[in-house]
């Protein structure tokens, strides 16, 4: 039986393919370094997981509304309003299994056949082929490591066509960790709104920024631009609640109330355990999360310089997320290879330390290091890695 076109054109991820053959070569009993996690290596807070099993034991297991419960659409509304001073209406907000989830839904009631959406690269590996499998295009445009991977509106103007629907901006960045300023993002935003372009915001890395840097939603800056954003956002992150699988999209009734449609139609609700603990995440101290976020900066700045230490890598300094982004070309042909993703394979295979190649994020030339692992399994990473390249340029 021939599969549908739409699956058969899809790129498999980088992410899980590297996670699966460092998992391979654990079970082998090998001494694995993995650096290639998505996700914080914390457990979700014990309260939350408390309010999880009150929940369980008092029945509420049941179905809930398709775009989520109104208690926590409401926690998700109170969040917006006290972190970013937007306000919400409660049909403006949908629920859904993930913020990956919510990013999917949209392009599905956004895209017709060969709609554009502008995606900047390096990207995180899902963009192009959600639109893909929404029948839309991914136009991406490559934005400069020597202006720290961000997108200039120059770039946006000249990408622009008569099919261009949508940008992603994603900030802070998967893979980059890089932030957009106030005034970057106000001037990409006067693109969007003279083209009529809507801005697809993902922010579910916005707690986990490091130094004195403060994070700002484009739709922030004005009325427009808020009417011309969808924000994406979730509690994976920010509360180390990956596997529970709640993310939320907030912005246009109209595009809300098609998502909601559609949720109806594919996945009746998000689980209503998972959002009885996402209430309790966004109805409490986030004290856990500043514990959280101290420790990635602690592991950020080891990391940052040992990796800069080594020898043919540069890496543009994150800003937040809990990933470096080494551009490794240079290491890579001194050791002998021929492209990054040989010198990524080689090192799982002969130091076992698990990268994932840049290539899947649309950055042929650098590599992606998670820093959601202890320091000493960080430290130990660089010494191997170091090695690595020493015994291949000897």
């Amino acid at each position: 039986m021939k599969l549908a076109e739409r699956v058969q054109a899809l790129t498999p991820s980088s992410t899980l393919a590297i996670t699966a053959k460092a998992k391979a070569l654990k079970q082998e009993g090998h001494d694995v370094i993995g650096l290639g996690a998505g996700e914080p290596d914390f457990n979700t807070p014990e309260h939350i997981l408390d309010a999880a099993k009150k929940a369980m034991d008092e029945g509420k297991t049941k179905y809930t509304p398709s775009g989520g419960m109104v208690e926590l659409k409401q926690a998700i509304q109170a969040k917006f309003k006290r972190d970013q001073q937007l306000s919400f209406k409660e049909s403006e907000v949908i629920v859904t299994i993930g913020a990956k989830h919510a990013l999917y839904t949209l392009f599905q009631v956004l895209l017709n056949p060969g709609d554009e959406v502008i995606v900047p690269a390096p990207f995180w590996v899902s963009y192009p082929e959600q639109i893909k499998l929404a029948q839309g295009k991914p136009v991406v445009i490559e934005a400069k490591e020597s202006n720290e991977f961000k997108l200039t509106p120059d770039q946006i103007e000249a990408a622009i066509t008569d099919k261009t629907k949508a940008i992603i901006l994603n900030s802070p960045s998967n893979p980059t960790g890089v932030i957009y300023s106030r005034d970057e993002l106000q001037a990409i935003g006067d693109v969007c709104l003279r083209h009529n372009i809507l801005i697809v915001s993902d922010e579910i890395y916005e707690k986990l920024i490091y130094g004195d840097v403060e994070h700002t939603s484009i739709a922030q800056l004005s009325e427009d631009l808020k009417n011309q954003t969808v924000i994406i956002n979730g509690v994976s992150k920010s509360h180390s609640m990956t596997g529970w699988r709640i993310g939320y999209a907030a912005g246009n009734e109209a595009i809300i109330k098609a998502m909601t449609n559609l949720a109806s139609h594919s996945t009746s609700n998000p689980t209503s355990i998972a959002q009885y603990a996402a209430l309790e995440a966004y109805s409490s101290s986030e004290e856990e999360v500043e514990t959280m976020k101290k420790a990635f900066e602690e592991r950020l700045n080891k990391l940052y310089e040992w990796v800069t230490d080594l020898p043919g890598v540069s890496c543009v300094k994150p800003k937040g997320a809990f990933y470096l982004f080494p551009n490794v070309k240079e290491a890579a042909t001194n050791c002998g290879f021929n492209n990054v993703d040989d010198w990524v394979k080689a090192l799982l295979e002969e130091e076992k330390v698990a990268l994932v190649p840049g290539s899947g994020f649309g950055a042929d030339e650098n590599v992606r290091l998670s820093y959601a692992t202890s320091l000493d399994q960080l430290e130990e990473a660089a010494k191997r890695i170091k090695r690595f390249i020493a015994n291949h340029t000897a």
